[in-house]
């Protein structure tokens, strides 16, 4: 799907959890980021195009910066690759009403089997 390539945001500054969801046929990146993010990728399933950019990340800016990428528990497919970066682990600050559970990425494909944009008509409910 090329639209990845104009749809898929980075993270600027702050930390992001990416969890459960399903990338295939990125043009130049699945995640990415910017201004020093800390980005952690969790039980996602890449799948890489067939030919083109198989790294999974992308980071823009200086190289001196402690990036902190990290992958747990995600699955790999066609190529796919995930460089990890920065000391330590990126940590959420979640409270108890924030926590979520994460699904086994085997799932994922099930998971998002129906997800997208909704189909609406004037003449039928969404």
């Amino acid at each position: 799907k090329q639209w990845y390539q104009r749809r898929v945001r980075g993270v600027r500054h702050g930390y992001a959890h990416v969890a459960n969801n399903l990338y295939q046929g990125w043009t130049q990146y699945a995640i990415g980021g910017s201004s020093n993010p800390s980005i952690k990728s969790e039980c996602n399933y890449f799948i890489a195009p067939k030919s083109g950019k198989k790294e999974v990340t992308w980071r823009n800016g200086a190289v001196s910066i402690p990036w902190k990428f990290y992958s747990v528990k995600d699955v790999f497919e066609n190529g796919a690759s995930f460089v990890q970066t920065g000391i330590g682990m990126a940590k959420p600050n979640y409270n108890n009403q924030q926590r979520f559970q994460v699904e086994d990425a085997k799932l994922v494909k099930a998971l998002t089997s129906s997800s997208g944009a909704l189909q609406c008509y004037r003449t039928l409910k969404c």
